[in-house]
């Protein structure tokens, strides 16, 4: 109803000042302002965050880069946002307690550090030059202090004298064949020399390491989003103090990371979460512990933590007496558990808060009666609160729009809404989500002159009894009784969730609308945002099952009348990358298809992508394994890639090693040899993160190779 009043204003609109609106082009990608980091002031008075805009790279007409400052505006409801920060991208605002100043991090000589900027005026000043980098700041209680953390590369801690004064090692194995213990992690003295002794060969060896002339791999997850990586770092806290120049002093310690950390409202001690076990490699586990410890690290000692199962993300209450959590097993084909517990209680004392989505952003309210969170659901993204005292879940704003970022402060809320009639705006409302309104215009000046298309909301009932909701876009220049060309958009994950409240597809949607397409798109079986049933009913069935529920929607939005059913095409990226794939091996309706950063083959997928763990936790268990291997050929997309015949383009970046970018060469060879009409088209530098945050020279690239290689057969 929101959404149909909406429109109908903007027609009125429209109509009484002869303005013609215009199609959303590809170029208006560079446009759009990002909204995020949302913080209110001590008092509640003023709210900082960070706009993230694109702009020319240099003096290119065609290249781009994304620069993130800090703005902030006042929560009177009538003020202007006003720019606080130039130059450098600066990130992660933190409000000092009195209100007065703002720490923040940014790149500095190519590392991030921390900066202070005061609300009387004048230049932000770099606190820190710390060698490691620094980065999240958080303020002690009393202002004198600020917490940040830093990565630490193990060869660094090892021969640190200051962290790390006895020359310690892990006690854990590092898992390097051949060695009993972890004596060849200490500094040698040997020289190195390749004709030499043996501790002559390995300084040599070693060096070449150091060089990057050989990299040499002992740990399980080796592939991170850009390349493979040997190394191993640590993330670690520190405090200092406000002045430049202090010196920054350690507050956690050891060979493990730390996941979060943060002062207890008395400013004595300290809550922090990781995973701390002597005997067991960092990459073996994804466990995960609640600690507590003095403010100057001492005294570290376990709240709560169980064999196989993660504790993660605590968020102390404002009084210091209570402590929300999430729960989760090992495995991540599950929903997180939201708890609270007494700070210095135990498990018995654990109150488990029943709501069968993933949470996100928990807040406590000043006065400990709620939590706020958000969470993806039913294709939105809305802000909730619990009531700490009756357990009950209250659902504060719609599925309709996405809450991304939030803050409240006594009776006012602060949050960044998306929309499919804008991506990204600020709005202020009270702290039960009443009485709001939008107090930024990032975005809604340009977009009051682009013709957009609104979803149509629908759902049906698929043959395991699940309810599944899926959108249809009519193309923006939609005319009653005309056929139009229509594209099947299916998500990744497999457990993402799409909607009129995510943003990430908000441009590509309206791009193809405003070409004369429609759009359609579904959340099938194993999406998030509707509870654990769901989302694991995709378990060992990644194809079958899910592409008939995307095709479903796809029959459902033909049999409306005005798509033409000879100008049908479909495209996804990552797990739908999968999914087109398997699609068009088993149905040849569509007139062209794209894959996006795909993976085919799961098998190989197990080694090339760090999402490895993608294989057991949906498939039982790994490729060697008979009952997992059979599940495996039958699952993955080449082993049906005879039967593919529909005109295919094929995507992927150069660095992607999240899905392994030879899944995509073996696919396209395959197709090749077979003589299909394939077309394979690699990105340089591009991560899997390409159409996100990726260069924005190929994110428009790929997005108009796609929309061409679709003319090409349907015209």
């Amino acid at each position: 109803m929101r959404t149909l009043v909406y429109l109908i204003a903007l027609l009125i609109s429209a109509a009484a000042t002869g303005q013609t609106k215009q199609p959303v082009s590809v170029t208006d990608m560079l446009k759009i302002k990002s909204i995020g980091n949302v913080a209110l002031s001590p008092d509640g008075n003023k709210a900082v965050f960070t706009v993230t805009a694109i702009e020319n790279e240099g003096e290119s007409k065609w290249d781009y880069k994304y620069v993130s400052q800090l703005w902030l505006v006042p929560t009177d409801g009538n003020s202007t946002p006003r720019q606080l920060t130039t130059r450098e991208s600066a990130s992660q605002p933190a409000w000092s307690p009195d209100g007065k100043q703002l720490a923040f991090s940014r790149l500095a000589d190519g590392k991030q550090q921390i900066f202070l900027l005061s609300l009387d005026g004048g230049e932000a000043r770099q606190l820190t030059k710390f060698k490691y980098g620094a980065s999240a700041p958080k303020w002690s209680p009393d202002g004198k202090q600020l917490l940040f953390a830093a990565n630490i590369p193990l060869p660094d801690l090892i021969k640190d004298s200051v962290l790390n004064p006895l020359g310690k090692v892990p006690d854990w194995p590092f898992e390097k064949p051949g060695f009993n213990n972890n004596d060849q992690l200490k500094p040698t003295k040997a020289k190195a020399n390749p004709d030499g002794s043996i501790d002559e060969v390995r300084a040599y060896l070693n060096n070449n390491v150091v060089d990057k002339k050989a990299r040499v791999i002992n740990k399980l997850n080796f592939q991170d989003e850009l390349n493979i990586n040997s190394d191993l770092g640590f993330i670690h806290f520190f405090v200092t103090g406000t002045q430049p120049g202090d010196s920054p002093v350690a507050v956690t310690h050891g060979f493990y990371s730390f996941a979060t950390a943060d002062f207890t409202p008395d400013g004595k001690q300290l809550v922090l979460s990781a995973h701390i076990d002597s005997l067991e490699h960092p990459n073996r586990s994804q466990e995960n512990e609640i600690y507590l410890a003095n403010a100057n690290g001492s005294g570290l000692r376990k709240l709560i933590g169980k064999k196989e199962m993660a504790y993660s993300v605590p968020r102390i209450s404002p009084s210091g007496k209570w402590l929300a959590f999430q729960i989760s097993e090992e495995t991540f084909v599950k929903v997180p558990q939201l708890a609270i517990m007494p700070v210095n209680g135990s498990e018995k004392d654990m109150i488990i808060i029943p709501f069968d989505r993933f949470k996100g952003n928990v807040t406590w309210s000043q006065d400990e009666k709620f939590l706020y969170l958000t969470t993806a659901s039913n294709g939105g993204v809305p802000l909730y609160r619990v009531n700490v005292k009756t357990k009950q879940v209250e659902q504060l704003t719609d599925y309709n729009t996405g809450i991304s970022s939030f803050d409240i402060v006594n009776n006012k809320l602060v949050f960044v809404k998306t929309e499919v009639a804008n991506p990204f705006e600020l709005y202020l409302a009270d702290a039960n989500a009443k009485n709001e309104r939008r107090i930024s215009n990032f975005n809604f000046d340009w977009l009051q002159n682009k013709q957009l298309s609104f979803p149509e909301k629908k759902t049906f009932t698929n043959e395991k009894g699940l309810t599944i909701e899926y959108w249809v876009m009519k193309p923006a220049n939609y005319e009653p009784g005309k056929k139009y060309p229509l594209v099947l958009e299916i998500h990744g994950g497999p457990s993402a969730m799409w909607g009129p409240g995510e943003s990430s597809m908000w441009h590509e949607y309206q791009f193809f609308c405003s070409k004369g397409y429609g759009v359609v798109y579904c959340n099938p079986r194993g999406s998030g945002g509707y509870g654990e049933n769901f989302l694991r009913a995709n378990i060992n069935d990644w194809g079958n099952g899910p592409s008939g529920d995307v095709l479903t929607a796809l029959d459902k939005t033909v049999a409306e009348g005005w798509a033409d059913t000879s100008k049908l095409v479909v495209t996804g990226g990552s797990y739908a990358g999968y999914l087109v794939a398997w699609i068009i091996a088993h149905d040849h309706r569509f007139k062209a298809a794209c894959s996006q950063r795909g993976v085919y083959d799961l098998s190989t997928f197990f080694g090339e992508g760090n999402a490895w763990r993608l294989v057991p936790n949906y498939f039982g268990g790994y490729p060697w394994e008979a009952e997992a291997k059979a599940n495996l050929q039958r699952e993955s997309p080449i082993t049906y890639v005879q039967d593919i015949t529909t005109p295919y383009i094929i995507f992927h970046g150069d660095n992607d090693r999240r899905t392994g970018f030879v899944e995509s060469e073996m696919l396209y060879r395959s197709l090749k040899v077979l003589g299909r009409p394939v077309e394979y088209v690699r990105h340089p530098n591009a991560t899997h993160e390409i159409t996100r945050s990726g260069d924005n020279r190929q994110r428009i690239d790929q997005m108009l190779r796609t929309w061409e290689f679709f003319e090409r057969w349907i015209k």
